[in-house]
Order: structure tokens, then sequence, then C-alpha cells
């Protein structure tokens, strides 16, 4: 069990000691609307129309809300359990994966109307978005699926059609990260802690990391630049892996519970949300992190966004305790 985390500023906009906050400042407490029960998923930012588009798994709805000022702007129904979410500015359109029927939906970004559904297989979750082939890749399938093998699926987000699947032999997929100048793709095989490297041009798994200085490996984070991968692991542990060898380098002390993880190359920052906390280190060197600190959220507050060019980390905190479901907005410093 984890052990109980202080509560966060209780009034909107009071800000906690700097020596507490690791770089992170409370700015903004936004209440989600309408009855929210359960765990979020994970955040996309339209800084062109100034929104932010949150995930509530139990809402069964995709919630918008204005990424500046937090004023709620619309509930889009049509999806029932959210995970990962993808916006296309170019198009105007939103990508939400849904797990309950596990299908990929594609919304509308001016009318919020679902305009096509992709079928895939039940728990359709993570994705990740390749901007040369304008493929967007989705892990789905497994043991929600009663298989014991998952997908992940090349969707065409210009046309909406499957272009290829990959199998890979594990019941449970999770976070995945895109080289950009290479085909390389790693994906986190959660049901066997390991990381699988894919080929995205030859659609193949070429090689196969076992984590062993983590379980339940979920988040991940790439330093391309420096040939970096970060895993998160649920019991506590950030691995570092070296991406040209697949060795384990090092694993940090993070808070146990994680679901979210970003490397934000400008600042040097690997920022970790958990159960309860977000946790930021700083890279001095690819084989050196200093740990800034540790900033509470509250109870399974585990996912969050980071949005660099507005200064802005925001986590998804769940109702607990009689308190409502709230998007937390943090300050980066």
């Amino acid at each position: 069990m984890r052990a109980l985390i202080p509560a966060v500023v209780a009034l909107t906009g009071m800000l906690m000691p700097w020596s507490a906050v690791a770089q992170l400042k409370l700015v903004q407490k936004i209440e989600v609307p309408g009855n929210v029960p359960g765990h979020f998923d994970h955040f996309a930012a339209d800084l062109k129309h100034d929104r932010l588009f949150v995930t509530p798994e139990g809402g069964r709805c995709l919630e918008v809300l204005n990424i500046r000022t937090g004023e709620h702007i619309r509930t889009v129904r049509g999806v029932e359990e959210p995970h990962a979410v993808f916006y296309r500015d170019d198009l105007n359109r939103i990508y939400v994966t849904d797990g309950e029927d596990g299908s990929l939906r594609i919304i509308d970004g001016e009318s919020y109307e679902v305009i096509r559904t992709v079928k895939l297989r039940p728990d359709a979750d993570s994705a990740a978005w390749d901007p040369v082939t304008r493929f967007l890749y989705i892990d789905n399938g497994g043991k929600d699926a009663k298989q014991d093998y998952s997908m992940i699926s090349v969707v065409s987000t210009d046309t909406g059609e499957i272009v290829a699947e990959i199998r890979v032999e594990s019941n449970s997929l999770e976070a995945l990260a895109l080289e950009a100048g290479s085909p390389r793709m790693y994906v986190n095989n959660r049901g066997q802690n390991k990381v699988e490297v894919i080929d995205r041009e030859k659609r193949r798994i070429i090689a196969t990391w076992p984590i062993t200085l983590g379980k339940v490996n979920v988040p991940m984070a790439l330093d391309e630049a420096h040939h970096r991968l970060f895993v998160g692991c649920r019991d506590g542990k950030l691995v570092v892996l070296n991406t040209e060898t697949g060795a384990e380098l090092q694993a940090l002390a993070i808070t146990k519970g994680t679901d979210d993880m970003v490397f934000d190359a400008a600042s040097k920052r690997i920022y970790v949300a958990s159960d309860g906390a977000a946790d930021v280190y700083e890279q001095t060197d690819a084989d050196h992190y200093k740990h800034l600190g540790t900033v509470p959220t509250g109870p399974a507050a585990k996912t969050a966004r980071l949005v660099p060019e507005l200064n802005r980390y925001f986590v998804a905190a769940p109702e607990h305790d009689g308190t409502k479901a709230q998007v937390l907005v943090f300050d980066v410093q």
C-alpha cells in the first residue's frame, strides 16, 4: 500500500513554499464538470484554439477546457472509455482511443461530432504519432480481449484506415515512443516486464530488452539526442536505458504507481506523474540525474501533460474524499 500523501494547497491560486515545489508552483485548480468517478488518462493540447483535451475514463466523454483560463468549453459524447488523445491541428481533428469497444474515435474539432470510428480491439489504449507518415500507432488487444497477445495497429490519420498491424506476444502493452532520426519504436511490454524495439518500416520486432531494475513498466520517455530511454515502473523506479545497447544503466527513485512521464529536452528535466505526487529530475548529463523534488498532487493523480510553450504542467486529480475531480495547473519554473 502507498503512503498517504499530504493534501495540495486548499485554495485555487495559493502557492506552496519554493523549497517544496521542485520547480513546480500550483497556480490553479480547475473543477471538472459533472460527476466524474474513477481515473483519468492522457491529455492533449491545441494551442491554436486554446484547448486542453481531458479524458475522464469513468465520465464516458471527452472534456474540453480553455487551456489558458480553465473555462469549460465542451463535453464531447460518443467516447465510452477514453484513453489516449491526439490533436491534429492542420485538419482540426481529435483522435481518441476508446478502450470500451476497442476503437479509435475521430472527432471533428469544430462540431465535436464523431465523424469516424476505426474498429480495433478491446483495451485500445496508448498511442504515438509519427509526423512524417502521419500514422498513429495504437496498442490494443491482450488480456481484456481475452488474448495472450497484443497488437499495435497503424492508422493513417489522413484516411482513417488501418494500414498495418504488428503482433507482440504479450497480454499487456503500455506506452510507445518513436525516434525521429530512425524507424525505431520503443514499446513497454508490461505483460513480460520488457521493452520491445520495433522497426516501423519493416514492422517487426528487432530487439527485446528485459527490465530487471523495476517492476510493472508503464510510462516511457525518450531522450533521442543522448540515446537514453526512460522507463517508469509502478514499484517506484525510473529505469534509464542506453538505446544503442539496450543496457539498463541505473534506477532512480520515484513515487509508486506511475502512469505518465515526459522528458523536456529544452530544460533537460523529467516529469513523472504517479499515485499522489509528481517527481522532477534534472539531467546533468546522459549518465547523471539530480532529483529536484516531489510535489504532492492527490490520490490517483497519476496522469499529466507538460505544455512547455505555456510553461504549464497539467495534472488530472480524480475525485476523492468529497473533493470533485480537478485538473491541477502548475507553473513550470
